[in-house]
């Protein structure tokens, strides 16, 4: 079964239509920029190009840098304000003709998107017990699992580190725009991890993101964690590929969105039984040394 994939990124949207028996892009995907400043409508007209490079008609799964609950996009970290609270699966299906039977669209946080189809098809696979998905791009993503079963909308990304979001800090971005070295870069990383599993004490970390390809550079510099941690297998196919997954889980549900034709909501299970939901995390905070 193919169903289309799209992942709203802060400096990219890609998509292709994936096929779903195997969990991989079907054909290979098509890129344009991500629109400055990036307004609802413009990522929507990008949007648009992306899924008619294809002659696509049919459900469409879409990602979106922030948190997401019933298809309405509730924050915008990195993309324009005007997407806070904004229907955007209403918006993306009426422009794709959802509204008219041409593309139903579902529509998750990105890095949600991506651990789901990290737990069903990738390094995740048929793992126990608490995972944290962490995706490093513009900002840093988050996808938490408990025994297979997603946590919504974590956006982990902005706990503070240094005064200041984790993801200004220890981003690809920022190791791009301050010019550090992969060592002063993992350092920073491993900080941040460090946070993460103080809270979540999880047994596996996956490393997503573009630089989940460079994982070699990085990953062996990270020390002191006690959690495994592995690059993401489908790297960053990851987040169509889990777009994807959740239109189809939405179809085969006939969940729809509060409002607005064509407009459908995500999962929140990577096919994995459910479970308790885990008990609340502590959210002390730490203090962070300073770089050396």
């Amino acid at each position: 079964m193919k169903v289309f994939g799209v992942d709203i990124g802060g400096s990219g949207i890609k998509g292709a239509p994936v096929d779903l028996e195997r969990g991989d892009l079907a054909d290979e995907r098509y890129k344009v920029l991500t629109p400055h400043p990036a307004t609802p409508d413009a990522v929507a007209d990008c949007v648009q190009q992306v899924v008619e490079h294809f002659g696509w008609s049919g459900p469409v799964g879409a990602t979106f840098p922030g948190v997401v609950t019933d298809g309405v996009t509730r924050t915008a970290a990195n993309v324009d304000k005007g997407w806070i609270d904004r229907n955007a699966a209403a918006l993306l299906a009426g422009r794709l003709g959802g509204g008219t039977g041409g593309c139903p669209v579902t529509v998750l946080n990105d890095a949600d998107a991506a651990g789901l189809a990290e737990m069903h098809f990738g390094a995740g696979k048929g793992r126990e017990g608490t995972v944290v998905m962490l995706t490093f791009g513009t900002g840093i993503g988050s996808a938490v699992f408990t025994d297979g079963k997603l946590v919504p909308n974590t956006e982990l990304g902005h706990l503070e580190l240094h005064g200041h979001d984790a993801e200004k800090r220890a981003s690809t971005k920022a190791k791009e725009d301050e010019d550090l070295s992969w060592q002063q870069w993992a350092h920073r990383v491993q900080k941040y991890l460090a946070h993460v599993e103080m809270l979540f004490s999880p047994r596996l970390f996956v490393i997503g993101g573009g630089v989940s390809r460079k994982a070699a550079k990085f990953l062996p510099l990270i020390e002191g964690i006690r959690a495994e941690i592995v690059p993401a297998q489908l790297q960053n196919n990851a987040g169509i590929v889990g777009a994807a997954m959740a239109a189809r889980a939405a179809g085969q549900e006939g969940t729809a969105a509060p409002a607005g034709p064509g407009a459908t909501a995500g999962p929140l299970s990577s096919g994995a039984p459910p479970s308790p939901s885990p008990s609340p995390s502590p959210t002390s905070q730490v203090g962070w040394p300073a770089d050396p």
